[in-house]
């Protein structure tokens, strides 16, 4: 046990080592954050626990790490084995079941362990530096905690005064804004919880029929009230004493997500007992999440994948909505599956893990084939209203105006007219994407990577061309680079440039813009999401930032354009994403009155992904295309592991790739079934030079998972350090989703 005085909380407690005691070493292995395989050795005059925070010399450094294990012998020669300097036990140490997930992720996803326990933690609990401003600026983590929640508490109480004064949006403070929870949210979500249907009922009887591990996948059509069934499993799983862990893919959907815990659990939780975990968090903020779900305060978690990782014990749900959403798979670093690790952590705390979605991913569908996961359907509407009727709108013959057929330019008139909402969407943000001339064929080519600078409108008469790979931003040529011809024209179109399009042909409506660019500050798309929610926009363009669990009451018609360009992808997963990415989208319309109209403007209305659109038919668009999957041999039928190498030069990095298939495949010749690995030639990815840096794959696949993570384990350590000479960097994903 770490050493405490007995009148100071263990909270304050900060232990500095002495080096002159008489006690006989204890040996401590430390994860830490650092490019390197394995746990590193340390000695400590004093007893620590496994699962706290230490600081201890790394070369030149000082680090903090996390004590995973207390041996009875170092595995290095006692004399070369350095002494900690302090023990950080100002928070409980990491529970057994947390640092086992840690090590699990380390292990599948081929990451050092310690890369795997800091990064996740908030700045001023993993970085030397940050925690020691901390202390000598604010004090130590408890001082500060306290600190925090009063002034939540203060914004609580003024946010439940406005709410109960019915203030209007516009008067709304900016501390609330802030803090997610507006008074209209409130407003909204203290409605009384809606009689469960019998599906609802049903749903939520299984959930909570077992105090037992078990996954569930909650196939609901969209408006079928998969967040009311959500909310009453918790309510149950709370009153039973066990917290909750919800999981959703954007940060814009937790201030209505986290307004209806605090308004619908009310009985079961107080309002700060719901940590939130997202990235658009202060430093601070997110230490006072980790804090109160360490300490134990917190008895609901709320936030996006990075909160798989909250320091929550006594799990007795796991929520993960939309779990089809790619934004659960982290793209950097430790790059995991935060919908994965959900059904692990759920195995490991003996929890009931949920997945909901109205486009299941291929892969949770297959699991409940397999029968590993149970299918609670939700096959109706939850205000009884009818599923969207869904027209394709064939623009091959089509008289265009600015992009829109005239059929699409009637249906939104008569939409207007009726008062209710149009929603058009566009999954291409700028205002074009791509200058071109026409005399010459010049094209807006990004000079550092091998895509072309989308042109973006910043004022009325102002243009400028940004690199969405690189960031780069330059103006735009006032004459072609070429030719010289001063005739430079946009070709195809964005959300800016249709946002321009629709003042002119509906010089009446109110129009909004929500996209990457609109919200780029705090708070700004939540409050663009308020006017949508108040009647104050008419015609709401937007990405697919729109299409995810908004509920937007007032929707009657929803427009989609340009969706073709996913149908023709290099990449295998495209017709599932556009079949998701389209019923999300469509399931906004006519929620809560009549029934909402979707039209969607294409070129290929034969597509099989979009007749099963128009018939609401997953299950049969799910079914055929795992077929095709399983005749191919494509996930989920194997396991893949992708391999990526980035160099100034493609050919070093088609070289290194060569060069670890060569290495993979003399692994395999010594095994006694290599047939069960299949190592693919490196190639260069489809956009191959980012930011002057030129990038290359290699896939590895095998229907086996034990056969591949064997190859895996043996092969990286042959590979090198991930930042090898010559500017190379490699980076291994496992599972990866896009190929």
């Amino acid at each position: 046990m770490p050493l405490i005085e007995p009148n100071r909380s263990p909270l304050l407690l900060e232990t500095q080592i002495q080096s002159n005691t008489t006690h006989p070493p204890y040996w401590l292995q430390v994860a830490l954050d650092v490019p390197l395989e394995g746990v590193f050795d340390y000695r400590s005059d004093v007893p620590v626990m496994r699962g706290l925070r230490v600081i201890v010399p790394f070369g030149r450094r000082q680090l903090i790490g996390v004590v995973v294990a207390c041996p009875d012998q170092p595995s290095l020669p006692p004399e070369s084995i350095k002494p900690i300097e302090r023990v950080l036990d100002d928070l409980p140490p990491l529970t057994p079941a947390w640092l086992d997930m840690a090590k699990f992720a380390s292990d599948y996803y081929q990451r050092p362990l310690g890369e795997v326990m800091l990064p996740v933690m908030p700045a001023r609990l993993r970085s030397v530096a940050a925690y020691t401003r901390a202390q000598s600026g604010d004090g130590p983590v408890a001082k500060q905690l306290a600190k925090q929640l009063a002034q939540l508490a203060k914004i609580n109480k003024k946010t439940t005064v406005d709410a109960k004064h019915d203030i209007a949006p516009e008067q709304r403070t900016e501390d609330n804004r802030k803090n997610h929870l507006t008074a209209f949210q409130l407003i909204q979500s203290t409605k009384p919880i809606l009689q469960l249907n019998t599906a609802q009922q049903a749903a939520v009887d299984t959930l909570t029929a077992t105090d037992d591990y078990q996954t569930c996948l909650l196939f609901g059509v969209t408006g079928s009230g998969k967040t009311e069934v959500y909310l009453a499993a918790a309510a149950k799983v709370l009153e039973s004493g066990r917290r909750v862990l919800f999981l959703v893919p954007e940060i814009n959907l937790t201030p209505q997500f986290a307004a209806s815990l605090q308004a619908r659990l009310a009985p079961y939780v107080k309002p700060d007992q719901i940590a939130l975990m997202h990235s658009g968090l202060t430093d601070t903020q997110r230490q006072a999440s980790w804090v109160r779900a360490a300490m134990g305060d917190a008895h609901i978690v709320l936030g996006t994948r990075m909160a798989i990782f909250a320091p929550l014990s006594n799990l007795g749900l796991i929520v993960v909505d939309e779990e089809h959403d790619p934004s659960y798979k982290q793209q950097e670093g430790l790059r995991y599956s935060a919908r994965d690790l959900a059904v692990w952590r759920g195995r490991q705390d003996q929890a009931t893990v949920v997945l909901g979605s109205a486009t299941p991913s291929l892969e949770s569908w297959a699991q409940t084939q397999r029968g590993f996961y149970k299918r609670l359907d939700l096959p109706e509407r939850a205000h009884q209203t009818l599923m969207p009727n869904i027209r394709l709108i064939d623009t091959r013959r089509a008289d265009l105006k600015q992009g829109l057929t005239p059929q699409v330019i009637d249906a939104m008139t008569q939409t207007l007219e009726q008062k209710q909402q149009v929603l058009v969407f566009l999954n291409r943000r700028g205002y074009a994407p791509v200058l071109h001339c026409p005399s010459c064929g010049w094209l807006s080519q990004c000079k550092n990577c091998s895509v072309f600078a989308v042109l973006h409108r910043d004022q009325p008469y102002k243009m400028r061309l940004h690199c969405h790979h690189c960031g780069q931003q330059t103006q735009v040529p006032k004459a072609c680079p070429e030719c010289g011809d001063q005739d430079l024209q946009a070709m195809g179109r964005g959300t800016q440039r249709l946002e321009e399009h629709l003042t002119e042909i509906f010089p009446q409506a109110r129009l909004a813009r929500i996209d990457a660019d609109s919200t780029r500050t705090k708070g700004s798309a939540q409050a663009l999401f308020e006017q949508v929610h108040a009647g104050l926009v008419d015609i709401l363009v937007g990405t697919q930032m729109v299409s995810k669990g908004h509920d937007f009451a007032r929707l009657g018609l929803v427009v989609v354009l340009n969706p073709d360009s996913m149908l023709f992808s290099q990449d295998f997963r495209a017709p599932e994403r556009l079949f998701a990415q389209l019923m999300q989208v469509a399931g906004r319309a006519g929620r809560h009155q009549g029934q909402g109209q979707v039209l969607v403007q294409t070129g290929y209305p034969e597509q099989p992904v979009y007749r099963a659109l128009c018939q609401h038919d997953y299950p049969g668009f799910a079914q055929s295309t795992l077929e095709e999957r399983r005749t191919a041999q494509l996930p989920p039928y194997v396991y893949q592991a992708l391999l990526t190498a980035q160099a100034r030069e493609l050919n070093t990095a088609i070289d290194f790739l060569q060069h670890g298939r060569d290495v993979a495949q003399a692994w395999l010749d010594t095994q006694p079934a290599p047939e069960h690995i299949t190592l693919f030639d490196p190639v260069p990815l489809r956009v191959t030079r980012v930011a002057q840096v030129c990038r290359a794959q290699l896939l590895v696949e095998s229907p086996s998972r034990a056969a591949l993570h064997q190859l895996l384990r043996a092969w990286l350590p042959a590979l090198g350090t991930r930042h090898a000479k010559g500017q190379l960097r490699w980076q291994l994903e496992v599972d990866p989703l896009e190929i």
